[in-house]
């Protein structure tokens, strides 16, 4: 500047991990695509705010001179492409009739921006059906991308977790039907809210927002989750991370068959009816209890783990239970930022089995109410949790006049799961298995977030 004006010399440290992209700086008149008066160079930085929010910040420095401008970008751009985990190629899902329909806006709008400012190519496949995700990754070739992008709700997303993990079974030569040792996903999958709930992207980000959840992407934070497999006796239902049975899917079944009415209204409406017309469901649940070497684990491991019995053994329990969950994370949301599983973690290798058993309405509400609060969800004499490995879950089927008065069976005598949003029904025992690590997201931990909603301990 002119050394006639005095100003006072301002320091700032960039570091460069938190950069992720850099541009030539030029004026041009409207219209001009090229060319231009170079001003200097831009730095586009990662910036972290309150609540676990990312945004995006330009720092202008300017230099009129041609050979200095170049010379730091062509460096810059060298020191950028040494990040080995952040991609260069993605293959991209867009749900459009996602929650208000308003997943192909969030991407246009707010995503794909700044993964074009980040140089990553993109390959956008909108969803015109249920399962179009699936096939697509069935076929594609997935080598060619670095990472997969799902745009939606809870539903989206396990599709395209189930689809990777499905793909990466048929490429190893594995067989699909019955899956007991499955194989890792070649690729991680980015989460960008455009649901309802949102339990995936909450879980991850602690927030939904999908500005946050695409800077996680573009700066390649990769964080290995455990997935579930549910399976009847002879094949393999879905990989997924959470589950319920009973009042949870029931709820969603009855939600699924008044697709006419807005989403809000309609999930209000089904919870209410569900919950007027509450009863148990009788089932047989045996489960093994996580067993973990006394010396693999530190002293918060040991706080959070619960060891039941001996070694390798079942435990078995019978009787009439109003909600059943299964969930290999903790499954934070809006409505519970505790998490509806505060007692599990994306990676500890375990699953929560959350057992309400039979109670009055009004003590079954106080239970529920208990999400969206401080205070501890499970502290009532009629709910019991446990840290498991396996699950069965053997449901009785009813007889006499009660049956016909049965919500949760269909016509052809499945009962109803929800597992990630997804509503699946079954008629037979269903087998639910945790393979720690088995995919990459990208995110953080939300042990390591900094609000108030870590995960706790409420064994």
């Amino acid at each position: 500047g002119d050394s006639s004006v005095a100003l006072q010399a301002q320091e700032e440290i960039i570091e460069m991990k938190d950069v992720f992209s850099v541009k030539l700086k030029r004026r041009r008149f409207a219209g001009q695509q090229k060319g231009g008066t170079l001003l200097g160079i831009t730095i586009f930085k990662c910036l972290n705010k309150e609540e676990n929010k990312l945004t995006d910040c330009a720092i202008h420095l300017n230099n009129l001179s041609e050979d200095h401008c170049q010379s730091w970008f062509r460096h810059l751009k060298e020191i950028l492409n040494g990040f080995q985990n952040r991609p260069k190629s993605l293959k991209v899902f867009v749900n459009p009739s996602s929650h208000k329909r308003e997943a192909t806006n969030i991407y246009y709008e707010k995503v794909a921006p700044l993964f074009k400012l980040a140089d990553i190519k993109t390959d956008v496949t909108v969803t015109e059906y249920e399962g179009h995700a699936l096939s697509v990754l069935k076929e594609c070739e997935l080598q060619a991308f670095d990472g997969v992008v799902c745009v939606g709700g809870d539903g989206s997303i396990s599709e395209v977790a189930h689809g990777l993990l499905l793909r990466a079974q048929i490429d190893a030569g594995k067989d699909t039907e019955y899956v007991s040792k499955p194989v890792r996903a070649p690729v991680p999958l980015g989460v960008i809210p455009a649901g309802t709930t949102n339990i995936l992207a909450h879980t991850l980000y602690g927030i939904k927002h999908a500005v946050t959840a695409a800077l996680h992407i573009v700066m390649g934070h990769i964080q290995a989750v455990d997935v579930c497999t549910f399976s009847t006796p002879s094949k393999l239902l879905r990989f997924g991370f959470s589950a319920m049975f009973g009042f949870g899917a029931r709820t969603l079944a009855l939600a699924e068959r008044h697709r006419w009415m807005p989403s809000s209204q309609r999930k209000d409406f089904a919870f209410i009816k569900t919950l007027a017309d509450l009863r148990p469901e009788e089932c047989e649940l045996s489960f093994l209890p996580l067993q973990i070497p006394q010396e693999d684990t530190d002293e918060k491991d040991r706080i959070t783990l619960l060891y039941l019995g001996s070694k390798d053994q079942w435990q078995k329990i019978q009787g009439h239970f109003l909600n059943v969950s299964i969930m290999a994370i903790p499954c934070l949301c809006s409505m519970a930022p505790r998490g509806l599983a505060p007692n599990t973690r994306l990676n500890n290798g375990s699953m929560a089995l959350i057992v309400v058993q039979n109670t009055s309405r009004t003590e079954f509400i106080k239970h529920l109410k208990r999400y969206t609060t401080a205070k501890n969800q499970f502290n009532f004499p009629f709910v019991e949790t446990y840290t498991v490995q396996e699950v069965k879950v053997q449901p009785r089927l009813k007889s006499g006049p009660d049956a016909k008065e049965s919500v949760c069976l269909s016509a052809e005598g499945n009962y109803p799961w929800n597992i990630d949003g997804d509503l699946m029904k079954e008629a037979s025992e269903v087998h639910v298995r945790v393979h720690p690590q088995l995919i990459d997201l990208y995110g953080v931990n939300t042990d390591d977030l900094e609000s108030s909603q870590v995960t706790c301990n409420c064994i």
